[in-house]
């Protein structure tokens, strides 16, 4: 089951940069911002919930796809650049597998513990 969802989390990072290729940006910014959700981390410098929220918030999928049809429906490229951004670096966290995190710590994940060869 875990090779499945790595490859649906891989073929979800190929949908990113396919709809990054049609917003019309130079390739050389997904390379810069493909890494940018991570500031989301920083929340856990306030506490496992803190970080939790924050860390889960900048790896949301919904608020990805959100994001890009407001994007399209406000004609604003830059809003639907973010949701580009976090959906495929949420898809690429995903498939390497870093899930969304539970408020017990970083490690604890919805696709299990980091770190853990079992879960």
């Amino acid at each position: 089951m875990k090779t499945l969802i790595k490859l649906e989390e891989l073929m979800m990072l190929a949908l990113g940069i396919f709809m990054f290729g049609l917003l019309g940006y130079q390739w050389w910014w997904f390379l810069v911002l493909i890494l940018a959700p991570d500031i989301g981390m920083a929340g856990y410098l306030f506490g496992n919930k803190t970080g939790a929220m924050t860390y889960n918030l900048f790896h949301h999928k919904g608020l990805a796809i959100i994001l890009y049809f407001a994007g399209m429906y406000f004609s604003s490229p830059i809003v639907q650049l973010i949701g580009v951004i976090i959906f495929s670096h949420a898809a690429l966290d995903r498939a390497l597998g870093y899930g969304l995190k539970y408020n017990k710590g970083f490690k604890y994940t919805h696709l299990g513990e980091i770190g853990n060869k079992n879960g």
